[in-house]
C-alpha cells in the first residue's frame, strides 16, 4: 500500500467520523485543524482507523501521535 492510498483511505475515515465530506487530511493535519476533533472523537477516530486498516495501535503510539503524518508512518510500518 502506498502513502497516497493510505491518505485516500484516511480521508474517507475522517469524513465518516466527523460527518464532513470536505475534510482532506495531510501529514501536518492535527486536532486543531478539525473543528469537532475532541478527546471523545479522537477515540472514535482511532477505532475507525484501526478497523479500516485491520490493525491496532499501541497505547503509547496513540498518546504520542502529533499529526496525521505520524499516523500514516505507523500504518506504513505495520503494512510491511
Amino acid at each position: 500500500m502506498t502513502e497516497n492510498e493510505i491518505y485516500e483511505r484516511l480521508n474517507e475515515v475522517f469524513r465518516d467520523v466527523f460527518d464532513d465530506d470536505d475534510i482532506t487530511v495531510h501529514a501536518e493535519t492535527t486536532a486543531d485543524d478539525i473543528e469537532d476533533w475532541d478527546s471523545l472523537e479522537h477515540i472514535n477516530l482511532i477505532s475507525a482507523v484501526e478497523d479500516e486498516f485491520k490493525m491496532r495501535f499501541k497505547m503509547g503510539e496513540v498518546s504520542s501521535m502529533k499529526d496525521v503524518g505520524e499516523m500514516v508512518s505507523i500504518i506504513m510500518q505495520r503494512g510491511k
